[in-house]
């Protein structure tokens, strides 16, 4: 086998693992959309082995750090008794933010692969890139885009129906109310 057919080989196994690991992360974030909570997940993995899974649920546990990744890591690190989880890989379908990219680095995870980037609050490159600044003392290596119109398809949706929701409360309250108009008609 050559050089080139080797590294093609290894590229696609590594591609398949990480998608299998995604899907993984897509069915947490269902569990958040269960709940009403923005549809991100993450699993958190060891080798071959998920150690923790996590969902977004900041409003349901009323703490503004209850995202995904944050609820993986501190699973695994109660799974592993230890704070710190080198080795591990960290796969979520959202771009971590700033908070969860420090919590990253500070628990020394290897690897982090997200599907939907996040123009917003990304900070694996889309707004800042936590990732690469060169003076900190552990770097984690990113991987984005992993069933990245999947993850972003699923959190479109759930936007979606958020905003059709709103709309239809927002409808049924005015309805069988006089408009503007009808309003005016009565003062005169």
């Amino acid at each position: 086998m050559t050089l080139t057919a080797a590294t093609d080989l290894t590229l696609t196994v590594v591609a398949e693992r990480d998608r299998r690991f995604m899907a993984l992360a897509q069915a947490a974030a269902e569990q958040a959309r269960a709940l009403s909570e923005v549809p991100v997940g993450a699993v958190l993995v060891l080798g071959e082995e998920v150690i923790a899974t996590g969902f977004n649920h900041p409003i349901g546990a009323h703490d503004p750090s209850a995202h995904a990744e944050m609820a993986a890591l501190r699973a695994g690190s109660l799974a592993l008794e230890n704070y710190r989880l080198p080795g591990c890989e960290l796969y979520v379908t959202l771009e971590p933010c700033i908070m969860c990219a420090g919590t990253i680095m500070h628990a020394r995870i290897a690897r982090v692969v997200f599907g939907a980037h996040d123009p917003k609050t990304g900070a694996c490159g889309s707004v800042v890139d936590a990732f690469v600044i060169g003076n900190l003392n552990h770097h984690t290596s990113v991987t984005g885009g992993v069933l990245g119109n999947e993850c972003a398809n699923a959190l479109r949706s759930f936007f979606a129906e958020r905003r059709r929701a709103v709309r239809e409360a927002r409808d049924a309250r005015n309805a069988g109310q006089p408009d503007f108009i009808d309003l005016l008609s009565i003062r005169t």
